[in-house]
């Protein structure tokens, strides 16, 4: 009697697994194509490309998990994760020998997220915690700078601002001003651009910001952008969640909805800027996709991934979903070379930095 039971639990135990295998090798597979489908016409996709990080990590442990058992079953997850091998280097390299003091043009990319979400809780207001931020700025020395979600009570203020803090830099902006505050995106530079520019988005308080550069007698363009948030707040969200399940869920699915189809129209603005353009381009900024998106497949093609190039463990540069979330870039043409790239774990906002140097001199 005992063995029959025993019999019955392994059947069904064994059903039970390998229909989660089934499920998250799916799963897995799908977020693989999630770059090649424009969000506009499938929008969920977006959604199972930004669950591939933790959907590899299921993966992983199942295979391990059927190998220790000597399963059949291994080859289920095997097969979903054979193209990651491909893959996974877009969020996670082993440690890199990193060169000290490279001799080439640094990038520093932040969302400095309007200074309202500093991590440490160390800052008593924005503007503490502004003057710090400048300060880590300050002490990178970097040669462009790019900030997006750059916060102030108005453009005066802010260029007197910058202007104090960091001597030395050329400034462009483009902010929306209301009467209260401006927010938007700042390029900082010790070179003078040549001429600077933006792209609004459409029926969107987002944008991209772009400066042409001479540098050593290499003439480029470095595009500052700031493609469409979420707007989910994780602590209302959870608030939300306790008030009224049904409608912040539908709240929340039509927020990521309008986020995800709007993105894909502002890269092809983008696209299209660099195209027209005769400069080769350095994008920069807050993309608000993971790599396995379409709006990084656009962006990165004929281009090169400074963490793909330098980076080393994990490349997350949002805090807040740490590791699983890599949503800020700098993607440059592959003439050059990326020497470092390096995420700084500062708590000045719900972003990290990152800051790269690369060798233009090919």
């Amino acid at each position: 009697m005992a063995g029959r039971r025993n019999r019955k639990h392994n059947v069904f135990f064994g059903i039970t697994a390998r229909t989660l295998m089934t499920i998250s090798a799916a799963l897995l597979l799908l977020s693989y194509l999630a770059v090649y489908v424009n969000p506009a016409k499938a929008w969920y996709m977006t959604i199972i490309g930004l669950l591939y990080a933790p959907l590899l990590a299921v993966n992983s442990l199942l295979f391990v998990w059927a190998l220790i058992r000597r399963s059949r079953a291994v080859m289920i997850p095997l097969v979903a994760l054979l193209p990651s091998v491909f893959i996974a280097g877009k969020y996670f390299h082993l440690g890199r020998e990193v060169p000290e003091n490279p001799d080439g043009l640094k990038i520093i990319s932040y969302n400095v997220g309007r200074f309202a979400l500093n991590q440490s809780g160390d800052y008593s207001s924005w503007e503490e915690c502004c003057d710090s931020l400048m300060a880590f700025l300050k002490s990178r020395d970097a040669d462009i700078i790019c900030l997006q979600e750059f916060y102030a009570d108005n453009t005066a203020k802010m260029r007197k601002y910058l202007s104090s803090k960091m001597k030395g830099y050329h400034l462009s902006y483009y902010v929306h001003e209301n009467s209260y505050s401006c927010t938007g995106n700042v390029t900082l530079s010790r070179f003078p651009a040549l001429n600077k520019g933006k792209l609004d988005f459409e029926q969107s308080a987002n944008l991209a910001l772009y400066s042409d550069y001479n540098i050593g007698g290499k003439v480029f363009r470095v595009y500052n952008c700031h493609f469409q948030s979420y707007n989910i707040s994780l602590s209302h969200l959870a608030q939300s969640m306790e008030d009224d399940y049904r409608k912040t869920v539908r709240e929340t699915e039509e927020k990521m909805k309008r986020s995800i189809i709007r993105r894909p129209v502002q890269v092809d603005q983008v696209m299209d800027n660099i195209e027209s353009c005769t400069e080769e381009a350095i994008v920069t900024g807050d993309f608000n996709d993971t790599p396995m998106s379409y709006t990084y497949y656009r962006l990165s093609r004929r281009r090169k991934d400074s963490f793909e190039e330098a980076g080393s463990w994990s490349g997350a540069t949002f805090s807040r979903l740490r590791p699983f979330l890599r949503i800020d870039y700098v993607l440059f043409p592959k003439r050059y070379d990326a020497l470092t790239h390096t995420v700084h774990h500062v708590g000045y906002s719900d972003h990290y930095p990152i800051e790269t140097v690369l060798n233009i001199d090919k």
